[in-house]
């Protein structure tokens, strides 16, 4: 949340100087206020776990948020019941008549199959095209980034030789960007998959600007240039085990791998956490700049 001063304080420009929001005690003494009407759909088979991690990130500032959870219908998760899709979650059906602010939408771990072969592939191109006129600003994560970039500006998707799985040092595009503020030139994510969103074409798009990448890793964040986008191919809402989980999970296949410059031992003990706290910056300099600043008080 911004500070509030006087206009024409010494601070006030030397603080938009440094990129540090400050609001005016005119601008904010008008100002309308109201919870954030966000809702997330859940592609990932474990809905619990995914909803803990967002739902960690984003309580995690003082800006009050209405939570919805939305499922695909056409598709039946086989690590959640339907009596709990049936209490905690809705479905396209029930909410698109409604506005939000915002829209998040997780990965999936189907990134191997091609857009068309995955069998809620016209259920969730309806809701990208609802999001258009319905939602004020939106986030891909990871599978879902590489869908949406494929759907609203026709970018191919990649398969990797070897599954890109471990921690990663990050480096800031545009370092001016309002997503930075209050974080490290060098940052660590996690990445956890098979395909990257082409490259070559993200940098030809006119649409889009890249924010940050990783030598290792690739491109990791990419926005639309209004801010009404943005695409995350890294994982900022991991615990700190979830990385670990799926490495002991897949352990006995032949191809799996080690995710790399995630322990710190040989024994495999210790881990690296170095993500936490730029997760943390991340998700309040998203919902604060993005979302809680631009959108207006009526939808």
């Amino acid at each position: 949340m911004p500070v509030i001063i006087n206009k024409d304080l010494p601070a006030s420009s030397y603080l938009k100087k440094h990129n540090v929001f400050v609001m005016n005690d005119i601008k904010a003494f008008h100002q309308d206020i109201r919870p954030l009407e966000i809702i997330i759909l859940n592609l990932m088979p474990d809905k619990i776990s995914t909803e803990n991690q967002l739902l960690k990130k984003l309580s995690n500032n003082i800006i009050q948020i209405n939570i919805t959870l939305l499922a695909i219908k056409s598709h039946k998760p086989k690590n959640t019941s339907l009596k709990y899709l049936k209490t905690f979650y809705k479905s396209f059906e029930e909410i698109k008549h409604k506005k939000f602010d915002a829209l998040i939408v997780t990965g999936a771990p189907i990134e191997h199959l091609d857009f068309n072969e995955v069998n809620y592939y016209d259920e969730l191109k309806e809701i990208l095209k609802w999001s258009i006129d319905n939602v004020f600003t939106s986030m891909f994560i990871c599978y879902s980034a590489q869908f949406a970039l494929n759907y609203f500006y026709d970018i191919k998707k990649d398969n990797f030789k070897q599954k890109l799985f471990g921690v990663f040092k990050h480096y800031k595009v545009k370092p001016n960007d309002q997503l930075f503020i209050g974080s490290d030139d060098i940052f660590e994510v996690c990445h956890s998959r098979l395909t990257q969103s082409n490259p070559d074409q993200i940098k030809r798009n006119s649409n889009l600007e890249i924010l940050a990448y990783s030598k290792e890793a690739g491109i990791h964040l990419v926005k639309s240039k209004d801010n009404k986008q943005l695409f995350v191919f890294g994982h900022y809402e991991y615990d700190k085990d979830t990385l670990e989980k799926e490495y002991l999970r897949d352990i006995n296949n032949e191809d799996v791998l080690k995710p790399l410059h995630y322990y710190l031992n040989e024994e495999e003990t210790l881990i690296n956490y170095n993500w936490v706290s730029n997760a943390s910056t991340f998700y309040n300099n998203w919902l604060n700049y993005y979302v809680y600043q631009e959108v207006p008080y009526d939808l």
